[in-house]
């Protein structure tokens, strides 16, 4: 089944068709979604982070809107600021952390867009961290163990 992009416009503050998901408490928003690529924005406040993982078959984007993120990129950490762009070819671990004292919000993309709105459907206000990493898992996402986060 092939997903062509739709198109028109995705309004600040919403998700694409009206959607929204929580994803290990932060809130994100779907903005395109298609075969080609997948997009959204995530509204991430202080402390809250994505462990460690690799999307073994994505190229991966964030351009920051708001705020910064600390990434372990490739076992290395940066530091992304607003209107920086970090590039995560296909394969390298990552993860991001908002260890500011103030909300971030970056928009993400994915090439190709794979499972992985299928995955969010699946994570919205799933709070079990091993079920989490399980159904990644199952969705071509594969978290790192926790020690890759130091």
């Amino acid at each position: 089944m092939s997903n062509e992009l739709a198109k028109g416009i995705t309004r600040q503050g919403t998700g694409y068709a009206g959607k929204t998901w929580n994803i290990l408490g932060q809130v994100y928003f779907p903005k395109a979604v298609c075969d080609a690529t997948f997009a959204f924005e995530t509204n991430s406040e202080p402390g809250q982070f994505v462990p460690v993982h690799i999307h073994p078959n994505q190229e991966e984007f964030i351009l920051v809107q708001e705020g910064e993120l600390d990434l372990k990129l490739d076992g290395e950490w940066v530091k992304a600021k607003a209107g920086d762009l970090v590039r995560m070819p296909r394969g390298i671990p990552h993860g991001y952390f908002n260890k500011s004292d103030k909300p971030t919000k970056a928009l993400f993309w994915v090439s190709p867009a794979g499972m992985l709105e299928e995955l969010f459907n699946r994570l919205d206000n799933l709070a079990d961290p091993a079920e989490v990493v399980k159904v990644s898992a199952q969705h071509e996402v594969n978290f790192l163990p926790p020690e890759a986060n130091d």
